[in-house]
């Protein structure tokens, strides 16, 4: 039911954090990953990182703003492997100020990363995904996709619009056999995190005091959710927001 051999999974972002974390675990369970990012440095140690535990995996550079090169993403993917079968869209940025210092340019560059890059790839993997008779695409939200944040306007807004383009694609694709679903972190310790750390005064601990799992989450944490998202167990599931958060996000 979780075995994704044969499979084929592009995660965008996946040369790091929660990206990394869940390319893992869809390599374990045995898919073929395309580790797609702007770093490519980081990419190639992520691929290692991946071979290493045994796994197919294969790095492509994309700007996942620009449509042209996502559509080069998904052709190298396809002339690799023969078949695309599942889309993480990962790939994020955050900038931290208040509504009233962010910049136009600044407000632009943090939407089309995070959210008008999940439509992008997602418009340009449904081809394929139609083709081959369904698909899979997790897309990765946020705690902020349910919570206003003074200190991350934009990025609170970008996702939750990840929320919102989750429900509509899930319903206009049902039809299709894609499923599409998002995954909502809570404080997963990534370098983004560590940022915030530095510049939000108190949030880590703050963040304990509100987890009752009582930990920060680490991105092998996001391994699991990804599997069952990419596999045949989730076939009855499209259009779902899972929280992964060690029950942050439940707290009053």
């Amino acid at each position: 039911m979780f075995d994704l051999k044969g499979r084929v999974a592009i995660v965008t972002g996946g040369n790091g954090g929660i990206g990394l974390g869940m390319a893992r675990g869809l390599a374990a369970a045995g898919a073929r990953v395309v580790v797609a990012g702007r770093d490519q440095t980081k990419s190639r140690a992520a691929v290692e990182d991946l071979k290493g535990r045994g796994a197919e995996a294969h790095a492509i550079a994309v700007d996942v703003t620009d449509e042209a090169a996502v559509g080069q993403l998904i052709a190298g993917t396809i002339e690799r492997w023969g078949r695309l079968d599942v889309l993480v869209n990962n790939a994020g940025i955050n900038i931290r100020k208040p509504v009233q210092e962010l910049a136009l340019e600044e407000w632009h560059r943090v939407l089309d990363t995070n959210l008008t890059s999940a439509f992008l790839c997602s418009k340009a993997a449904y081809p394929a995904f139609k083709k081959g008779g369904g698909g899979k695409i997790i897309n990765i939200g946020s705690m902020m996709s349910i919570f206003g944040a003074s200190f991350a306007p934009v990025y609170s807004s970008s996702k939750g619009g990840i929320v919102q383009l989750t429900k509509s694609t899930a319903v206009a694709w049902a039809r299709d056999n894609i499923q599409v679903n998002a995954v909502l972190p809570g404080w997963i310790d990534t370098d983004l995190t560590q940022n915030a750390r530095r510049e939000v005064a108190g949030l880590h601990d703050s963040v304990l005091r509100r987890t009752p799992a009582g930990r920060w989450g680490g991105i092998d944490d996001m391994s699991g959710v990804a599997v069952f998202l990419a596999s045949p167990a989730s076939d009855f599931v499209t259009g779902a927001v899972i929280p992964v958060d060690g029950g942050y996000s439940i707290q009053g």
